[in-house]
C-alpha cells in the first residue's frame, strides 16, 4: 500500500479555540446546523474518543448518502485532531482510507491558521485520481466555509 501525503492550509477570522471546538469537539451538533444537507451524525462504534467510528448521513443529488469517519487522535491542549475517512461515498475504490491531520493555531487579528496534512492510503501503488482529489477538496472547503459562516453568524 502506497501512502501519498499532501499539505494544505487555510485562514479564518474565527478564534482558534472557537474553531477547534466547532470542528473537533462539537462537530456533531454544529455541522448539521451549518450545512443543511447533513441529516445525522451517529456513533457506530466507540465512546466519542480516538477509535470511534461515526456515520455521517447527508443528502446529495437527491439521494441520502453517508461517510464513515474514524477519530484517530484528539489533542485538545494543542488544538489538534485527526480523523480518517474509512467508508462511504467519500472514499474512492482505490483507497483504504484518507487521513486528515489538523492543527489550529493563532492567526492574524485574533483569527486562526489551520494546517492540514492529508494522507491518502492507497490499496496499491497507484497514485490517487486527481479529479477525485479536487472534488474531495472542494467539498471539504465548502464544509469548512459553511461552519465558519455559522460561527460568525452565531458567536
Amino acid at each position: 500500500m502506497a501512502v501519498f501525503t499532501f499539505d494544505d492550509q487555510a485562514t479564518s477570522p474565527v478564534a482558534p479555540a472557537t474553531l477547534y471546538n466547532a470542528l473537533a469537539k462539537d462537530a456533531d451538533n454544529i455541522i448539521p446546523k451549518a450545512v443543511g444537507s447533513f441529516q445525522s451524525v451517529e456513533i457506530v462504534e466507540g465512546n466519542g474518543g480516538p477509535g470511534t467510528i461515526k456515520k455521517i448521513s447527508f443528502v446529495e443529488d437527491g439521494e441520502t448518502k453517508f461517510v464513515l469517519h474514524k477519530i484517530e487522535s484528539v489533542d485538545e491542549a494543542n488544538l489538534g485532531y485527526s480523523y480518517s475517512i474509512v467508508g462511504g461515498v467519500a472514499l474512492p475504490d482505490t483507497a483504504e482510507k484518507i487521513t486528515i491531520d489538523t492543527k489550529i493555531s493563532d492567526g492574524a487579528d485574533g483569527g486562526s491558521l489551520i494546517k492540514l496534512t492529508i494522507s491518502y492510503h492507497g490499496k496499491g501503488d497507484a497514485p490517487p485520481n486527481e479529479d477525485e482529489l479536487k472534488a474531495g477538496k472542494a467539498k471539504s472547503d465548502a464544509l469548512f466555509k459553511a461552519v465558519e459562516a455559522y460561527l460568525l453568524a452565531n458567536p
